[in-house]
């Protein structure tokens, strides 16, 4: 990767392991979604409106089935890991989520792509394996039933993040899409979907906005510069470097996790993230 990439990866994670927190703190549900989504539709516009009339941008059918394919895989991980913050902590959610998507993209790069990853490649990808189930495997703790419920929210919502980043790429490279449009259309996908929940819990977004607005406006901006780094990096880079270096947050989270929500169990789970970066690493040369 070019040292441009490498930033933009490494801002990328940290304001994304942030947004996280903020998230973990809200404990919100599909009601707290819309309302930070609502927030970068209204913060993003003027932004958007610029961008749209001095590029003369257009955009043709396939633009709009990539953004809504892409608007619905991220919907699904936005919602997946509020429930996951809701019944586990950040420090065994976010690791789950983050280092499972090199993993299942490695995976589905073998058996349906028909790539050949290199020792090392196969090196890496049993060290996030190693680390992923180092951070989840805990006897007493998996016989409670909100710890299975965490690693398992942690695990789907990691097939999302697989499943948005392949298809981001492509949107990108095939569909022509600007990373700021790109990430705005998927927004305008989310709001929608998420209206009829909001207004039938309107009481839970009154809560929201009055309890936790300020998290709901630092997801709001956070998530955006960090996947708009991460989208602008992927049109210069393969996606096999991209991917796995930006689980580099995986670190960030969970140092957040143990120190300042208190959340214990510190030294296995920092060391379980380590060992996560190391896969990573060694995914990306």
């Amino acid at each position: 990767m070019t040292l441009l990439a490498v930033g933009f990866v490494l801002l990328s994670a940290v304001l994304h392991a942030t947004w996280n927190l903020l998230a973990k703190r809200a404990q919100g549900d599909a009601s707290f979604t819309w309302l930070y989504d609502v927030l970068a539709l209204l913060i993003f516009f003027p932004a958007v409106f610029v961008f749209i009339l001095f590029s003369h941008a257009s955009f043709s059918a396939w633009a709009f089935v990539f953004i809504i394919v892409s608007g619905l895989l991220e919907l699904a991980y936005f919602l997946l890991l509020q429930r996951g913050y809701r019944v586990g902590d950040l420090s065994l959610v976010y690791p789950l989520a983050r280092g499972t998507g090199p993993l299942l993209t490695t995976v589905v790069a073998i058996l349906v792509l028909r790539e050949h990853p290199t020792p090392l490649a196969l090196f890496g990808t049993g060290c996030v394996v190693g680390g992923v189930l180092l951070i989840a495997w805990r006897p007493q703790r998996l016989s409670e039933r909100r710890s299975r419920l965490a690693v398992l929210y942690g695990i789907l919502t990691g097939c999302c993040i697989a499943g948005y980043t392949l298809w981001d790429k492509e949107a990108l490279s095939i569909g022509h899409l600007a990373p700021l449009i790109l990430y705005y259309g998927t927004i305008c996908v989310h709001v929608p979907v998420l209206t009829p929940f909001a207004l039938h819990h309107w009481r839970e977004v009154r809560f929201h906005w009055r309890v936790h607005r300020l998290e709901a406006l630092g997801i709001a901006v956070l998530s955006a510069f960090s996947y708009v780094l991460v989208l602008t990096a992927l049109v210069f880079t393969p996606v096999s470097y991209i991917a796995p270096a930006r689980e580099i947050s995986v670190l960030f989270g969970t140092l957040l996790g143990t120190r300042l929500l208190a959340e214990g169990e510190t030294r296995r789970r920092l060391v379980a993230a380590g060992i996560i970066v190391v896969g990573i690493l060694a995914l990306a040369l």
